[in-house]
């Protein structure tokens, strides 16, 4: 059976599609990292000889295999491996703490542990306690080295059988709010979104976020499973991925809005030839419309704004180049996808209100791993007993079915009974020609239970003094939305996509707020 022949079933799996790509497309480079490459053959090959490695340490269908490691060719050919031989993949951030780390290697089960020695450094506060299996994919001394590790050349691993609710992958949340909880995403979900030939077979996409992120897997996945090349980086470099893209031709991009905003003000972008793409992803933090504006203005092909959750449900899709009069928003809802908006009692709110975005598909995460009670709690049931998976996330649809993001309900201010949108502020303290970007959190106060305090980041070369410019934003914001006091940093916190750290900013804020 031909690989087109698979992706056009029903159901089928990304391990089938690569083994038809080995004999059908064979020399077609599959990986790319740092100057070497592996074609579809070999990728396929290393396949079956990390599957029955795995067989052989007593794997089996639907049991956990973690990674944590920098981004290299193993890493992902051990991703696609663990694929082919029926478990799951569990991919780590190396940035997480040693304690945090060793709770996810217990939660997920994980006989092995596929790591570097970067790695190996982070856990040795709590080595005594793991007794994972360990692999060093870098040849370190972190584990057994993976050269050694592999089965023998030419051995073949024994087939599997998956089904479509079987665990594809275990990805973790980033535990910015309490533990990480486990997603489990499973094959049915995976394969609703690779098997969609958004990515055609002549793709070359770059790959400069990490792979143990979801937003990379939605790019990453889709791309092989069309026959086409990834790139990986490593690290993201603003300069190195422009090199690469010109070098490789590239024609497609997943990218987090930092990334784009870097790029953007690279002294040389418009000096590499970028005329081979077709189009650029963005998903994971709030991208803002000027800087989509500017994205399209200066850099070929279309753009494109996903919105949605690794858990699942309902996504939006913004195509930013068909749209430039909704830049401001995240999109429509994608084809298929049901995205309802609720109160505070469950209830939907009526067209053009605010409300808690929830939403359904086939793309929907089994559950949080080994936690059933915080997998009711991201449940919400319509009327007619369908589930959807709830957001966290504050919306309103416009006229036209284009969704606008408030912010996270979690981070909505009370203040004085008043309901005070942190993103509303955040888009008035950017209009200062001094600010590159801003974070607002709501801080406890006596008078008020809550009041509004913003972190600020300056220009490169710019300077302000944080009592000009809050009195700058007051006299723009209604009187209940005033700021009670403004921090000026050198960067926010952000985690590995992106995303700002408004509890780091909250739980570190140091200051008063009942003069304001």
């Amino acid at each position: 059976m031909s690989a087109d022949e698979i992706l056009s079933r029903d159901f089928g799996t990304l391990a089938e599609v690569i083994a038809e790509y080995g004999l059908e497309r064979g020399s077609h480079p599959a990986l790319a990292e740092a100057g070497r490459q592996i074609d579809y053959a070999e990728l396929n090959r290393l396949m079956d000889r990390i599957a029955a490695g795995l067989q052989r340490d007593c794997v089996a269908v639907g049991e956990a295999v973690a990674i944590c490691a920098s981004t290299s060719i193993e890493y992902a050919a051990v991703f696609l491996g663990i694929l082919r031989a029926g478990a799951v993949a569990a991919p780590l951030a190396p940035s997480s703490t040693p304690d945090s780390l060793a709770m996810m290697l217990e939660d997920c089960g994980a006989k092995i542990l596929f790591l570097d020695r970067g790695v190996a450094e982070t856990v040795s506060p709590v080595a005594a306690k793991l007794s994972t299996k360990r692999v060093a994919l870098d040849g370190s001394d972190a584990g057994e080295t993976f050269t050694a590790w592999l089965a023998p050349e030419g051995v073949k691993p024994a087939p599997v059988q998956v089904s479509p609710d079987q665990g594809f992958n275990i990805i973790y949340s980033s535990g910015t709010t309490g533990a990480p909880k486990g997603i489990v995403q499973p094959h049915r979900m995976r394969w609703g979104q690779i098997g969609k030939g958004v990515y055609p077979a002549e793709a070359v996409t770059m790959i400069s976020t990490p792979l143990y992120s979801n937003t990379t897997l939605v790019s990453f996945l889709p791309t092989l499973s069309n026959g086409g090349t990834v790139v990986l980086m490593p690290k993201f470099d603003a300069e190195q991925f422009l090199k690469l893209s010109a070098k490789h031709r590239a024609t497609h991009a997943m990218l987090v809005p930092v990334q784009y905003r870097r790029l953007m003000q690279q002294p040389n972008f418009d000096a590499y030839d970028l005329s081979s793409y077709q189009v650029k992803y963005a998903t994971s933090a709030p991208f803002s419309a000027e800087l989509k504006a500017e994205v399209l203005r200066r850099w070929p092909g279309g753009l494109v704004e996903f919105y949605g959750m690794t858990e699942g449900g309902g996504s939006c899709m913004l195509l930013a180049h068909l749209h430039p009069d909704k830049l401001h928003t995240v999109g429509q809802p994608i084809p298929g996808h049901d995205i309802r908006l609720i109160d505070e009692d469950g209830q939907e709110v009526a067209q053009g209100e605010i409300g808690e975005i929830v939403g359904r598909s086939g793309a929907m995460m089994v559950g949080y791993h080994n936690k059933p009670e915080k997998t009711r709690e991201s449940e919400w049931h319509s009327p007619e007993g369908l589930r959807y998976i709830r957001t966290g996330d504050v919306g309103r649809f416009d006229e036209d079915g284009f969704l606008t993001l408030m912010d996270r309900k979690k981070d909505m201010i009370i203040s004085g009974g008043f309901n005070i949108y942190p993103s509303d502020l955040e888009a008035e303290i950017v209009q200062h020609p001094d600010v590159l970007e801003a974070a607002v959190v709501g801080v406890a106060s006596d008078r008020w239970g809550e009041t509004p305090v913003a972190f600020v980041a300056l220009k490169p070369g710019h300077s302000a003094e944080a009592a000009a410019l809050m009195r700058w934003v007051n006299e723009r914001l209604g009187k209940t939305q005033r700021l009670a006091d403004l921090k000026i940093l050198e960067g926010l916190p952000r985690s590995h996509i992106g995303k700002v750290l408004k509890r780091d900013l909250r739980d570190g804020y140091v200051g008063k707020v009942e003069l304001a």
